[in-house]
């Protein structure tokens, strides 16, 4: 443009007849670099991980090289930005295109509850992001289950699976206890195997299978069992619950356990007799009667047990007595033992001897006997 044209221009603009929003033909407008990424305001749990996905935007005629750095974030917020599985420090984006990034953001477990502020940097693009804590983050160990409380029988074993937390920034070695009635048996088994000892990486955590055997002869029932997970800086514990249902056993038996015994027909003989309550439940109204020989005759003292509680034992007198017309040899007597739930019974061999009457009886037909012999002989003998 000539300077005739130049003073054309002005003089028209300063008289109103171009508007000032001409600009020069070479002049252009100008455009930018962006950061862009739809999740600006986030809200998460202490010991949370974020991963943004990032896009650097070139909007320019030009190659972009920009420079990334995060500013605004503490020395305990960890971050990383990464492409294509390398770590980042610059990014170069070609006219009119896009390069996408991932920014990784640590929350750390010690955190109080708040709103987070920083600032995302390429070159002189910018990204504000804010991220929300929900709650107050604690520095500890979490020890969990879903299933806290289980119920079976005596015989049965619970296992329960529980999760073990290490909200740590270090890793932990962990001991593993209970505090179990006695008798009671706990066994625990990290990752399946069983030990007493449980290693967990920062930040991680660890199934932790516990195994817990009651005593044969525990009573129905429910019964609380602590376990914990302790360190020198941290634990936790967990409280477990099993609920025993009741089982009816019952034994009869004889202090010696021997089972046979010998009588003189006619006569009586005493048997000390033992119940047991083998079983978890109270045993009620324990009736006690026998299957015995024709003309025989069985009482007991006491005749009935009014209660017997789980793994313990009651004494039983049983008296017998043999029938006067009993014939030697052996017979067998049943006793029993009966409840509405549980029966139990003992099969007694009794060995029945002759009286010691018939025994003099015999000696003396025998004497009689050899004393008519040598009568008749002394009498008759000479003839």
């Amino acid at each position: 443009m000539t300077m005739r044209t130049n003073y054309f221009l002005l003089l028209a603009i300063l008289l109103g007849m171009l508007p000032m929003s001409y600009t020069h033909a070479n002049d252009s407008i100008p455009k930018s670099v962006i950061l862009y990424t739809p999740y600006t305001k986030i809200s998460v749990s202490p010991g949370a991980s974020i991963d943004y996905s990032i896009d650097l935007i070139n909007n320019t005629d030009q190659l972009t090289n920009a420079n990334l750095s995060v500013s605004g974030l503490s020395a305990s917020w960890k971050h990383e930005m990464k492409s294509g599985g390398w770590s980042l420090s610059q990014l170069s984006v070609l006219p009119k295109e896009k390069k996408t990034f991932n920014l990784k953001v640590e929350v750390p477990l010690k955190v109080n509850k708040g709103n987070y502020h920083f600032v995302v940097y390429a070159g002189n693009a910018k990204l504000p992001l804010d991220v929300v804590v929900a709650q107050k983050g604690t520095y500890q160990t979490e020890f969990t289950t879903d299933q806290p409380n289980m119920q079976g029988n005596s015989k049965s074993t619970f296992t329960f699976s529980a999760t073990l937390k290490n909200q740590t920034a270090d890793q932990q070695l962990y001991a593993l206890m209970a505090n179990a009635p006695r008798g009671w048996n706990v066994v625990f088994k990290p990752n399946y195997k069983q030990a007493t000892s449980a290693q967990v990486e920062a930040n991680s955590t660890q199934n932790v299978s516990i195994d817990i055997t009651p005593p044969a002869n525990v009573e129905a029932g429910s019964y609380k069992i602590p376990v914990r997970a302790a360190t020198g800086t941290t634990s936790a514990e967990l409280e477990l619950e099993v609920v025993v249902t009741g089982s009816y056993q019952m034994e009869l038996t004889t202090p010696r356990g021997l089972l046979s015994t010998d009588v003189t027909a006619g006569d009586i003989k005493k048997i000390e007799l033992e119940v047991r309550n083998t079983g978890s439940s109270l045993l009620k109204d324990i009736q006690l009667s026998a299957n015995k020989p024709a003309d025989w005759e069985v009482t007991f003292e006491p005749s009935k047990i009014d209660a017997l509680k789980a793994g313990e034992t009651s004494t039983v007198m049983a008296t017998l007595k043999a029938s006067k017309k009993a014939l030697p040899g052996d017979y067998v007597t049943t006793i029993m033992a009966k409840t509405p739930e549980v029966n139990a019974d003992a099969q007694f061999r009794v060995a029945v001897k002759t009286p010691m009457i018939w025994g003099w009886v015999g000696v003396l037909i025998i004497i009689a006997t050899i004393g008519v012999v040598y009568y008749l002989f002394r009498k008759y003998g000479r003839r």
